[in-house]
């Protein structure tokens, strides 16, 4: 168990993670085990970050892949056209996992980890994809979760989900209700994505 204040992990190592790595395994296991959602891989593009604090203890994993297609709320709050959705889509990007290993409960460590990834995030996938994204976006799964890290690392609630899936065509499928936060990642992100 790793109960203590923050402090007495700093400086915690951010490992972008890549393929076929021990850090890979690690990570993968984590998510597999540990998260509500487990993991099964990730398509497309796509950036992993192992969190380890300052003795080489593995503390969380963070995974960004790329943004959902249509969602509401998002969608009104950046103000854009269809066309223009289509066309700049790739400048958003989704945080679809992040997990704090349940063995560490340390206070303040998830918004401390939230802001020091969207520090480098930015950089890091324009360095790996050519693209400089401009927003990141997070579902919460409200019935489990009430996004505080999120709030405390300065993300914006724009709405909730209607319960439907991407896999919904027919509109049979439901699934949970889910908060939608943002967090841009550039001053101008508004004006880049609608161009």
């Amino acid at each position: 168990m790793i109960e203590c204040p923050l402090r007495a992990l700093q400086p915690l190592e951010v490992i972008p993670v890549e393929p076929r790595t021990t850090q890979a395994n690690a990570f993968i296991c984590h998510l597999a085990q540990h998260h509500y959602l487990g993991f099964e891989g990730v398509a497309g593009q796509n950036l992993r970050y192992l969190l380890r604090d300052c003795y080489g203890r593995d503390l969380a994993c963070v995974l960004f892949a790329g943004a959902a297609w249509k969602v509401k709320a998002r969608d009104a709050f950046i103000g854009w056209s269809a066309e223009q959705r289509q066309e700049r889509l790739s400048l958003i990007i989704n945080n679809s996992r992040f997990l704090i290993l349940p063995q560490v409960r340390v206070p303040h460590l998830a918004s401390h980890i939230l802001g020091t990834i969207l520090r480098r995030l930015r950089s890091d996938w324009q360095r790996k994809y050519y693209i400089a994204p401009c927003l990141a976006e997070t579902f919460v799964e409200r019935e489990r979760f009430a996004g505080v890290c999120y709030r405390a690392a300065n993300w914006l609630w724009v709405g909730q989900t209607c319960g439907r899936s991407r896999h919904d065509r027919d509109h049979t499928i439901h699934v949970p209700v889910k908060d939608i936060y943002l967090y841009p990642l550039c001053n101008d992100f508004k004006e880049r994505l609608c161009a």
